[in-house]
């Protein structure tokens, strides 16, 4: 039987089933959570962000979900410092100009905090003379730490960062530490290239 699961990593949380790092005093992991044989993640989510995972044990789904070429749509809830303008949404749609080149044009737009919204522990860190607001970010590429680095390029720094849909596959209503599994679907073949007839000479 093959595995394809969806799980809703809390924060704090290393993406990965061993901590090498902190043999002494080891952090908490996907195998706290997760016992299934040959499961690995198909994409990272870093410890300080939340939300969903994909893991399979099929190596060729695990490819065409996390390598950058396929471009799958990712989508974030961001919680953020600040209110953002008109100039700050249309500098996330256009591309911002991080140290390691321009990132791709983006959907963003406001929203209300989401109503399926979990408490965190610990909670964000509050201002009581700066608001937050929550934007809703989906991304085709993958730069390391992108989000976070985005909105604070634009003047909102991240506070909370949670993953809510990555391709066909979103949270819903799967509760943080929870996993299930999903129907495994179709892998893409890559298409033959014609081999050439041409007699040799």
């Amino acid at each position: 039987m093959s595995w394809f699961i969806r799980f809703n990593k809390p924060f704090d949380v290393l993406p990965q089933f061993t901590d090498r790092a902190n043999a002494d005093a080891p952090r908490s992991t996907l195998s706290d959570f997760i016992d299934l044989p040959g499961v690995y993640p198909a994409g990272r989510l870093d410890r300080d962000s939340e939300g969903l995972m994909l893991l399979t044990d099929e190596g060729r789904l695990q490819a065409q979900i996390s390598d950058p070429k396929h471009e799958m749509a990712k989508t974030y809830w961001v919680q953020v410092e600040g209110e953002p303008d008109a100039t700050a949404l249309k500098a996330l749609r256009d591309g911002v100009e991080l140290k390691d080149g321009q990132t791709r044009p983006a959907k963003v737009r406001e929203i209300d905090e989401p109503p399926m919204l979990w408490p965190r522990t610990p909670p964000i860190r509050e201002r009581k003379t700066v608001s937050d607001s929550w934007i809703e970010l989906t991304l085709r590429e993958g730069k390391n730490r992108q989000v976070r680095r985005m909105t604070a390029a634009v003047g909102l720094p991240t506070l909370r960062l949670i993953r809510y849909r990555i391709g066909d596959w979103a949270l819903d209503d799967l509760a943080p530490g929870q996993w299930d599994s999903l129907q495994m679907p179709e892998l893409k073949v890559a298409p033959q290239r014609k081999r050439d007839r041409r007699p040799r000479r």
